[in-house]
């Protein structure tokens, strides 16, 4: 059964109207929310979501990605190919860090307009993206729906500066459970420190533990996520609410 996925930040009504081009093109489609919860008009939260759960699913998915802030503006709208995975969506660098994830990857400019019906210009999730998908679905390959480009808009997830026992990055995702995950990689803070050890982050000291549950209910702790990035969180509480923290805050962390 074919696979297709969806990252939005289009909340709870619009998704279904993605869902209903595709089953209407492709009517055995699997369809896997990733996410509809990013926040509005954030691209690399969007970005980061997809990074963590790409390598999980099978050769042959399709990814229909919409955080588009440009929509119906002159920004282009792209197919990516990578590691036998398709990527559908904007052309503004929400796709990429995933899209690299899997391995080389290949971008076509969508210029077969004969595959879309009529194209709002505030919903292209619907009118392109959904529809371009569920055609992937099938025997359609890239370059039936466009032309390859070598120009596109690259994104990653910020620069980590690390210089002796001081390493400093940024939020790239605040999780629904409030757990404050950072750019910086879980390796880079386990080289510096132990497990059990505390450290200063951003002036408040936090003990870096395995899991959540080594602290008591309530207290803060720091750890190395299921993604594999440094990551500040509360057990059963949320650190963001706690530490006033949101997505594209500083972190700066010491290490005694």
């Amino acid at each position: 059964m074919p696979v297709i996925t969806l990252t939005t930040d289009f909340g709870s009504l619009y998704p279904a109207a993605l869902k209903a081009v595709i089953l209407g093109i492709e009517p055995g489609a699997q369809i896997v929310d990733i996410t509809h919860s990013i926040a509005h008009a954030d691209i690399r939260a969007g970005a980061f979501a997809m990074y963590t759960v790409v390598d999980y699913f099978p050769k042959g998915t399709v990814h229909v990605a919409v955080v588009d802030p440009g929509v119906g503006t002159e920004r282009n709208s792209i197919v990516i190919s990578s590691g036998g995975q398709f990527f559908v969506g904007p052309d503004n660098g929400l796709m990429i860090p995933a899209a690299l994830k899997l391995g080389d990857i290949q971008v076509y400019k969508i210029t077969n307009t004969e595959l879309l019906g009529d194209v709002s210009s505030t919903f292209h999730g619907r009118d392109i993206f959904a529809r371009i998908g569920a055609h992937l679905l099938g025997d359609m390959m890239p370059d039936d729906v466009g032309e390859k480009t070598e120009g596109y808009v690259n994104m990653d997830f910020g620069a980590v500066d690390a210089i002796g026992n001081s390493v400093s990055g940024e939020v790239i995702y605040v999780d629904d459970f409030g757990n404050i995950i950072t750019n910086i990689s879980g390796k880079l803070i386990l080289d510096r420190i132990g497990f059990g050890e505390k450290l200063n982050v951003s002036g408040t000291k936090i003990p870096f533990m395995q899991t959540y549950g080594f602290v008591n209910k309530g207290e803060l702790l720091s750890l190395i996520g299921s993604h594999g990035f440094f990551e500040i969180a509360v057990n059963l509480g949320s650190a963001a609410s706690e530490l006033g923290i949101k997505n594209g805050d500083k972190i700066n962390i010491l290490i005694p």
